[in-house]
């Protein structure tokens, strides 16, 4: 059976990125795993661990990322975010093609670890319109908000560590983008 591939989806909060892959996600040609992290913030609503992501205390984020059980792991606004190696190899060698939706920090150390990661970063149409998605979630404080829009600028200036950088402008057609990405690097892996 060939190995899957590894795909890091990376950009700013608010940019869409969970709202693009849904586009995707269950398409049976691109045979794709979520790869759900691991973090110390608390739950949103609607959200549910082992779905969103873990749901772990700092002490038992701390053990694993010293126990090297994590491919990569950052710090963000007080909370820890991080992949479990465990599972992504495993779904790896299963054949599957796995997704992570994870930071620019994240993406560096997992291209340390796996240089042939198929990474990409997704670009908002402007700053203007960033904000305007972030502070319609209604969900955090506005020192949070702040802090957000100012990664998100940070962050901005990274990509072209990344193989591609797609523009979330239009939902289905950075979905599309996307999917011819990964469909040709399935081609080209065989």
């Amino acid at each position: 059976m060939k190995r899957g591939l590894l795909i890091v989806i990376s950009g700013p909060s608010g940019v869409g990125k969970g709202t693009v892959l849904k586009e995707f996600i269950n398409d049976p040609e691109l045979k794709l795993a979520y790869s759900v992290s691991m973090t110390t913030r608390a739950m949103r609503p609607g959200e549910v661990d082992g779905v969103n992501y873990y749901y772990v205390t700092r002490e038992e984020f701390e053990r694993a990322r010293d126990n090297g059980e994590l491919l990569e792991s950052a710090e963000f606004v007080g909370n820890y975010y991080g992949t479990p190696l465990k599972s992504v190899e495993k779904l790896r060698n299963e054949g599957k093609n796995v997704l992570l939706e994870i930071e620019v920090e994240g993406c560096r150390q997992v291209c340390e670890k796996v240089p042939e990661a198929v990474t990409i970063y997704i670009v908002p149409p402007s700053m203007e319109e960033l904000e305007r998605r972030i502070r319609g979630r209604s969900t955090e404080p506005e020192e949070i908000v702040q802090q957000r829009l100012a990664k998100a600028a940070r962050e901005l200036t990274m990509v072209g560590h990344y193989k591609y950088v797609v523009c979330n402008d239009d939902v289905k057609l950075a979905a599309d983008i996307i999917r011819v990405i990964i469909k040709r690097h399935m081609e080209l892996d065989t």
